[in-house]
């Protein structure tokens, strides 16, 4: 066994059935040993963070063995459930460089001269996805001829697809350190707080409330915190915040990230700068409507292309369709699972969300939307971690929904 509960930590994960999980599908897929070497796929089965490039080696049977950069394997030992015999540490030097380690591992250690080896490759949306590269594919298959390469990177997506209970608390506990950080950014910016204010000076009066509640990192891979303000929040994107100053007349857009135990807070909230025109308004109000159209359209049973035909509709209907810019499949797990592309390979356009798949309970997602209109210079965003419920959607940020008037 490799941890337990006392039945008192509401932040409980159990890596044994993890581990099960993913052998069980190994053995479906008739996979010898696995080689993962994505970040998420080291969040889900170690239970810690692991940012230095790593490798975890699964076998059929038995304990995972983790390989990581020599500097790191002292803290990772220190902070997980795993032992000396399965953190090993590499370093550039002969016979201890991460490809000879390993494949010593798997030929001697692990006995495993033929049969299937499972990688992890694909595309994604952000760099740092792990995925192993075209140098080390030729490498690892130079240095194990007799094991056919196959990409299995699906088998920890699919294990990890269903949240348990330990860890939906944990994003909740990470979306309420967001609230906090929100909570922050608007004391800063109201009663013409904003004044001589920038971007990134917000971004850092958020990043320390939410410091002070636990979070320990501001984890986006996009430029932490999330900030725009004016023009620049009609861009549909705000990485990373600018030294711009806030402006009367203009919109605000804050995007704030917050981890706890490796479960990502991210939330999205806007505001108009006073004086606000009635065009501003009229955006505000269409965001805020379809933004609630969606949150309240989630449900178990529901896929992606219907919400988004479902939210096309809507806006259409509204006269803003041309501003509307869903992304119902951000999908979210723990660090490094930020993007819920590459669930499947089979999919209409390969590494990319399926429009058909079916959402079941306790599956998390991102709620992600945005609203762009640069020719009027303004924009908003909103993100909120979900719950798929069998009725509904939980939201784990309870930051209210609008878009207010700060003067």
């Amino acid at each position: 066994m490799t941890n337990g509960n006392n039945g008192s930590d509401p932040y409980f994960v159990d890596t044994d059935k993890r581990i099960r999980d993913i052998q069980k599908l190994m053995q479906e897929r008739d996979i010898d040993v696995y080689l993962g070497s994505r970040i998420r796929t080291m969040s889900f089965i170690v239970d810690a963070f692991v940012p230095w490039r790593s490798y975890i080696v699964i076998p059929a049977e038995g304990l995972p063995t983790l390989f990581t950069f020599v500097i790191d394997a002292a803290r990772i030992l220190s902070e997980t459930w795993m032992d000396e015999d399965h953190v090993r540490a590499y370093f550039g030097a002969g016979g201890a460089d991460q490809i000879e380690s390993i494949q010593y591992f798997i030929d001697e250690e692990l006995g495993i001269r033929k049969g299937r080896l499972g990688y992890e490759t694909g595309m994604a949306t952000y760099t740092a996805e792990g995925w192993m590269t075209h140098y080390e594919y030729e490498q690892f298959s130079a240095a194990l001829p007799d094991l056919e390469f196959i990409n299995a990177h699906d088998i920890v997506d699919l294990a990890s697809l269903i949240k348990d209970e330990g860890t939906i608390n944990r994003f909740r506990k990470a979306s309420r350190i967001v609230d906090e950080g929100h909570e922050a950014a608007r004391a800063a910016v109201e009663n013409a707080g904003w004044k001589g204010m920038t971007e990134t000076e917000l971004a850092g009066i958020a990043a320390l409330a939410m410091r002070k509640a636990g979070s320990v990192s501001e984890w986006n891979f996009a430029g932490l915190n999330e900030i725009s303000s004016g023009w620049r929040t009609g861009l549909g994107a705000c990485t990373p915040p600018t030294t711009k100053e806030f402006q009367a007349g203009e919109p605000l857009m804050f995007d704030l990230h917050a981890m706890f135990k490796l479960a990502l807070g991210d939330h999205s909230h806007n505001y108009l700068l006073a004086p606000s025109t009635e065009r501003q308004r009229w955006h505000a109000d269409n965001f805020v409507a379809c933004v609630d159209f969606v949150a309240r359209s989630y449900r178990a049973g529901a896929t992606p292309g219907g919400l988004i035909t479902d939210l096309g509709n809507f806006a259409e209907d509204r006269g803003c369709s041309d501003f509307i810019l869903p992304g119902v499949e951000h999908g979210i797990g723990l660090f490094g699972d930020e993007w819920r592309v590459g669930a499947g390979m089979d999919v209409p356009i390969p590494y990319w969300t399926d429009p058909d798949h079916v959402y079941r309970e306790n599956e998390m997602v991102i709620l992600a939307m945005q609203y762009a209109a640069p020719e009027d210079d303004i924009g908003f965003r909103y993100e909120n971690p979900i719950v798929i419920e069998k009725g509904g959607c939980e939201l784990t940020s309870k930051y209210p929904l609008a878009i207010e008037e700060i003067s």
